[in-house]
């Protein structure tokens, strides 16, 4: 039964409102990249070698996975603002706790506690649903989508200029001292969806969806450090195996699953998402994989050498075109809509790889390739939330985002392994070390063009579109299931 209220509650300002979401989400994708320029500095910075600086990455993706899904799901049952807010309060205690640490421990507590920041970015999306008119959704929804790599990379030259010029601590000083002002943007402009799904919390899904993407995440990124066939990477593969194998029915004999997996199984659901899954191993490269090209020494013959803070500043132009092409992609949505406009993102993603295994001679011709390919990123990333919307019941859309979200955040992680591996066994002798070759970074290329083709090659399959992307108010079919609240 659907309890309406008896009358439609004040509008907040479109602009305002996106803006805020937007710009919330470009900080806590930020998290995610934050210490990244600093790895090689972290093991004189805080006494460790450089297998635990690394954990200040990998702990924060980590947290970021497992925690959207569930995130999304208490968003959907308890409240969307709710939630944003425990999410940035989080971030805010993470960024304090890790500047006033001094040490290797209160710094991996303080990043693992960043990492639940990101999770909010899919129940923004689900906001902007509810809450904007219906001709705003595509290009807020576009902007928002956006922000994941926005984010992710604006944290490469802005970790190492605000390094370099006020130390390390200051970098988390700065996390809190923005999230605290979004905290309060987020108190003041977001209101509180109406939209609830009652029932109970999958507390067992949760437990079982958390071991199993922490053990599968941390066999793909720490395998090449372990050892591919070593115990714990074993160990972390057969858990995840394992805790999939009880998740999968137990999902399925549940009323309130922590994922519908009957919904997600849907065909535009289940084929968005593999693109989804396709695409974030595609946009990863770009990002990691450019900037050693640009830091590796000339020696190699192909490298550049430069600065951290540098490599991170030519990065900036590939960052600002996923921003200018977000309103483009909404206007593409409108226009031809969102199936026909991610097939274009994806083609020009992978034409993009192709060229830019020819384009090593100068910094301006990697620079723009990187840019080609944030374009075609931008484009793509546009398009999948909406794609998502159009095909769940309005009380599934933060849970349904969120899963979306969280199969580009492992194909990001795949991406990482899969450069790791490569970077450091198609090498080449220079001075007696061994570096990367010319050759490892034309195979990344080359994989994530593969990949990208694959993504199109699956969209074109997603069924055309035949119901409104946002509806106001829950449908009939979702009335069994949904109570609009205020």
């Amino acid at each position: 039964m659907v309890a309406l209220p008896p009358a439609e509650p004040a509008r907040v300002s479109s602009g305002g409102l996106t803006a805020v979401l937007c710009l919330s989400g470009t900080v806590v994708a930020l998290q995610q990249t934050l210490v990244t320029p600093l790895v090689t500095h972290l093991p004189e910075l805080l006494d460790i070698d450089y297998a635990d600086a690394t954990w200040l990455v990998t702990v924060t993706l980590l947290v970021s996975a497992v925690a959207m899904p569930i995130v999304s799901r208490l968003a959907d049952m308890y409240g969307k603002k709710r939630m944003m807010l425990i999410a940035m309060s989080t971030m805010i205690v993470g960024s304090v706790v890790a500047a006033v640490g001094g040490s290797f421990v209160p710094v991996l507590i303080g990043r693992a506690l960043q990492g639940l920041a990101p999770s909010m970015i899919p129940v923004a999306i689900a906001v902007l649903r509810d809450e904007l008119p219906r001709e705003k959704v595509a290009g807020a929804t576009a902007l928002m989508s956006a922000t994941l790599g926005i984010g992710s990379a604006l944290g490469l030259p802005l970790s190492g200029l605000v390094y370099q010029f006020l130390g390390w601590e200051s970098i988390f000083w700065l996390s809190a001292t923005a999230g605290l002002a979004l905290l309060v943007a987020l108190w003041r402009v977001v209101p509180e969806s109406p939209i609830r799904t009652p029932g109970r919390f999958d507390y067992l899904g949760a437990v079982l969806l958390s071991a199993a993407l922490s053990s599968m995440l941390l066999a793909v990124s720490k395998g090449g450090t372990w050892g591919w066939t070593s115990q714990f990477t074993l160990i972390a593969a057969v858990t995840s195996v394992v805790s999939f194998a009880i998740w999968f029915p137990l999902q399925l004999r549940l009323r309130a699953p922590m994922v519908d997996l009957r919904v997600s199984a849907r065909r535009p659901v289940l084929l968005t998402n593999v693109v989804g899954l396709l695409v974030g191993f595609a946009m990863y490269a770009n990002m990691f994989a450019t900037t050693q090209q640009l830091v590796i020494t000339d020696e190699t013959g192909y490298g550049h050498g430069l600065s951290v803070l540098v490599a991170g500043l030519c990065m900036m132009p590939a960052s600002l075109m996923m921003i200018a092409f977000a309103p483009v992609s909404a206007r593409m949505i409108a226009r031809v809509g969102a199936r026909l406009t991610l097939i274009v993102g994806g083609s020009v993603l992978a034409v993009a790889y192709v060229v830019r295994i020819f384009l090593t001679g100068s910094v301006p011709l990697i620079v723009l390739g990187a840019m080609l390919v944030t374009t075609g990123t931008a484009i793509a990333y546009a398009t999948m939330p909406l794609l998502i919307m159009g095909s769940v019941p309005i009380t599934q859309t933060a849970s349904a985002n969120g899963l979306n979200t969280l199969l580009r955040a492992v194909g990001t992680s795949v991406s990482g392994a899969v450069i790791a591996a490569l970077l450091t066994t198609v090498t080449i002798d220079v001075a007696g070390r061994d570096l990367p070759s010319l050759a490892a970074f034309q195979i990344i290329f080359g994989m994530s063009a593969a990949a990208a083709f694959v993504a199109v090659g699956v969209a074109v399959f997603i069924p055309r579109r035949t119901a409104p992307v946002s509806d106001p108010v829950p449908t009939r079919a979702d009335e069994g299931d949904a109570v609009r609240v205020g």
